[in-house]
């Protein structure tokens, strides 16, 4: 299949671009399960692109039934080269206001129900997480931003909790302690397995209210969170039609070998049925 050089994932109030050329809905399978729902493919801006939706496009799955292995796989199977993956989140810092967009550069990991790996089995790959995202594409992302004049923040730390349930008022105040900047529920283990399967990839954050240890949290209504996040969507449509004009969106190669680089079992000891089962995401030496 050809070359697909973005890959956006929607969150919560965003399910559709409505701007696609040439977009036709594929069915993709996975050597890990079902995917969220079939895939978007089409162009924008002479680019060829991708969308998939994280819950569905009824918003019926949750966060802990996600496949996340399935649809990473998938966009990795059809060619995807870079995923922006666009979440709605909780703000931790009173900086950080409801419809600002943050740009993530670090997560903490605080989910015990999945699946957070493609190599679970007899293969064994020690991924390097300490840049989470691709510094590359984190620029490209803040240019389209600033080019629409949306209000946003270069620099974030996401604590993914498992959910569905939001953060107690202690839990809340903990992470903020911790100097976490953003609360969500879907950007792990998405981030490391678009690692694995040696895609680039960027998190764009966007704010639709403050978790509940503001003093002003009482007051926040699901109504008043519902108008920000279609407010939210809106603006994230413009920041896809924005980012896709740029003319060299390319994934690095050190980014593309890391997995190959990265395991530590005796490739000759790795049974056939896991590189057949691994066979999307890394490419063996059959003559080992």
């Amino acid at each position: 299949m050809k070359e697909i050089e973005i890959a956006f994932i929607g969150g919560s109030g965003l399910y559709k671009i409505p701007n696609f050329k040439n977009s036709k809905w594929i069915e993709v399978s996975s050597n890990f399960g079902k995917t969220s729902s079939k895939i978007c493919i089409g162009s924008l801006n002479g680019k060829n692109i991708a969308f998939l939706p994280r819950h569905g496009l009824d918003h019926n799955i949750s966060p802990s039934k996600i496949n996340y292995r399935a649809n990473i796989e998938a966009l990795k199977k059809i060619n995807v080269q870079n995923i922006v993956s666009i979440s709605a989140v909780g703000s931790l810092r009173e900086d950080y206001k409801p419809s600002d967009f943050v740009l993530v550069d670090q997560f903490i990991d605080k989910t015990f129900l999945r699946e957070k790996s493609f190599f679970d089995e007899d293969c064994v790959a020690h991924i390097p997480m300490a840049s989470p995202i691709c510094e590359n594409l984190k620029k490209i992302s803040s240019k389209a931003l600033e080019n629409l004049k949306l209000n946003f923040h270069s620099a974030g730390t996401y604590i993914c909790i498992e959910g569905p349930q939001f953060s107690t008022l202690a839990e809340s105040n903990l992470y903020r302690s911790w100097g976490c900047d953003l609360i969500g529920m879907t950007n792990m283990p998405e981030s490391k397995l678009a690692k694995e399967a040696g895609i680039c990839y960027v998190s764009l954050s966007m704010v639709t209210d403050y978790d509940c240890w503001h003093k002003d949290h009482d007051s926040v209504t699901v109504d008043q969170i519902v108008k920000v996040m279609k407010k939210n969507s809106d603006n994230a449509l413009k920041f896809i039609d924005e980012i896709c004009k740029n003319k060299s969106i390319r994934c690095s190669e050190e980014t593309k070998n890391l997995a190959a680089n990265s395991i530590i079992t005796d490739k000759s000891k790795i049974k056939k049925k896991t590189k057949n089962k691994l066979s999307n995401i890394i490419k063996f030496n059959e003559s080992k």
